[in-house]
């Protein structure tokens, strides 16, 4: 609980009913979408670049860590208030205050939809590219502070490929524009810094993001496979072929049966898993690209290919894939999934070893990821109502990430760093690359208050990483 002068200076900044400090009411923003949770001491919901700026201001005055918090659909634990404090509501501010047709830019506030985003912009026969499966619900401010990809991606780049810049509030309660209006920035490039800090190291107010004109042509293809193995040198062969489409998914057994019994798509289950693939331009270019693709699966044991007929049948297709992981639900209510990125070459390599950590657990696993760039999304299934299947989920999420890095991939692709993969940090990054990271947090939140905890490892938590087990690894280190 807060000191009650510092929620009474809260409520003269955003107004009495903007400051949520009942216990009840605040367990509603003890999570994200991760498995961690931490109830805050309160909650601001702010509605102005100002408001933001005055409660930073109170919190850094009486040294009270403030997390900037969107919608909540986080993967990775950013959202979380794990030293207590302020959680910072920034979705009120959801305003698109400018559409540039002329030159394809949006300027918008940071609790503006995703998806909300690109049917305004369509109005003017354009969209925004980084398209999370969350898109419906997820907010353009949190997709900068995580960097978030999805499924177009491959193609387009991730969100820091489309921020042109952005208005921040530091550490200190003082507001900065930072970057300009062209992605060639001269310069300190403050916006490549600052996308996918996850909130350590401001609160995002306002962003300016390219658009692109809508494709006139898109063809959107379904390709089943007798196993998961197959359909990954699928995606290998693809690529090799020097072919990069817009986007290039995959989804496991588990995934297509639960998303069938769901969405009634059209998915085969009787299929080892499945591709989803789609191309886009001129139509001519569509036609052949989808040509070439279907005999490189065709020649890679891919069967039951079907091509979207209509863009009703092709958004069906689309609304499987981006509601996988909801349709999991019908098999357990919890999931627990790390998107660790490997090379696509070793995509067989890690997914037998994904497949052979459940099994060792006896939890199930369901795959469905962008199979395109190597990003896994392994969905571990479970009932969180059952306190002692826990260490087992946490045990068996932590040796698929290291099965990932042994096999010369990274820990995050999109969901960001946060709490959940903060003590796995030192697995890809020196004693000198940390030092250089923690001297910027340093230079730009010397008091530490703002989201704590996250990203590097803890020195103050006493959290145990057990590398040892199917890894073939015997290590074991503490951080505090």
């Amino acid at each position: 609980m807060l000191p009650s002068a510092v929620t009474e200076d809260l409520r003269r900044v955003v107004g009495r009913e903007a400051v949520i400090d009942a216990a009840n009411d605040l367990r509603i923003f003890e999570r994200d979408g991760s498995i961690e949770g931490a109830v805050p001491d309160a909650v601001v919901l702010a509605s102005t670049t100002q408001q933001v700026a005055d409660v930073i201001k109170i919190a850094a005055r009486n040294k009270i860590p403030i997390v900037p918090r969107g919608a909540g659909t986080g993967l990775s634990g950013g959202a979380v208030t794990i030293k207590g404090g302020i959680a910072l509501q920034v979705t009120r501010m959801r305003r698109i205050l400018e559409i540039d047709t002329v030159a394809q830019t949006a300027l918008v506030e940071p609790g503006v939809v995703n998806k909300e985003l690109s049917v305004v912009a369509a109005q003017h026969g354009l969209f925004y590219a980084p398209d999370p499966s969350s898109q419906n619900a997820c907010t353009i401010g949190g997709n900068a502070a995580e960097n978030s990809g999805g499924p177009h991606c491959l193609y387009y780049g991730v969100t820091t490929n489309h921020v042109l810049g952005m208005e921040v509030v530091l550490a200190d309660g003082s507001v900065h524009w930072v970057n300009g209006d062209t992605p060639d920035r001269i310069g300190l490039d403050l916006c490549g810094v600052l996308v996918g800090s996850e909130g350590t190291l401001c609160a995002i107010t306002k962003i300016k993001v390219k658009l692109l004109r809508i494709p006139p042509s898109v063809a959107t293809l379904l390709a089943a496979f007798p196993s998961i193995e197959t359909a990954s040198q699928a995606v290998s062969a693809v690529i090799g072929n020097a072919i990069v489409p817009a986007a290039l998914e995959m989804m496991d057994s588990v995934t297509v049966g639960a998303v069938e019994a769901h969405y009634h798509a059209g998915y085969p289950t009787d299929a080892g898993a499945v591709l989803l693939v789609e191309v886009d331009g001129i139509e001519e270019s569509t036609r052949e690209l989808m040509a070439a693709i279907g005999k490189i699966l065709s020649s890679n044991q891919g069967y039951g290919l079907r091509e979207a007929q209509t863009p009703g049948e092709r958004e069906l297709l689309w609304a499987g894939r981006k509601g996988a992981i909801g349709a999991l639900g019908r098999i357990k209510p919890n999931y627990y999934l790390h998107d660790g990125v490997v090379p696509r070459s070793r995509l067989p390599q890690v997914l037998s070893a994904v497949g052979e950590i459940g099994e060792h657990y006896k939890l199930p696993v369901a795959n469905v990821f962008h199979a395109g760039d190597g990003n896994l999304h392994p969905n571990i299934l479970f009932d969180m109502r059952d306190k002692q299947v826990m260490p087992q989920v946490e045990s068996a999420g932590e040796e698929m990430l290291r099965a990932v890095v042994e096999l010369g991939g990274t820990l995050s692709g999109e969901h960001g760093i946060g709490l959940e993969k903060n003590a796995f940090m030192p697995w890809i990054y020196g004693p000198d690359d940390l030092d250089a990271m923690h001297r910027v947090k340093d230079a730009l939140d010397p008091d530490a208050m703002l989201n704590p905890g996250k990203v590097f490892p803890d020195p103050t938590s006493e959290r145990v990483v057990h590398l040892a087990g199917r890894t073939g690894l015997a290590v074991e280190a503490k951080w505090w």
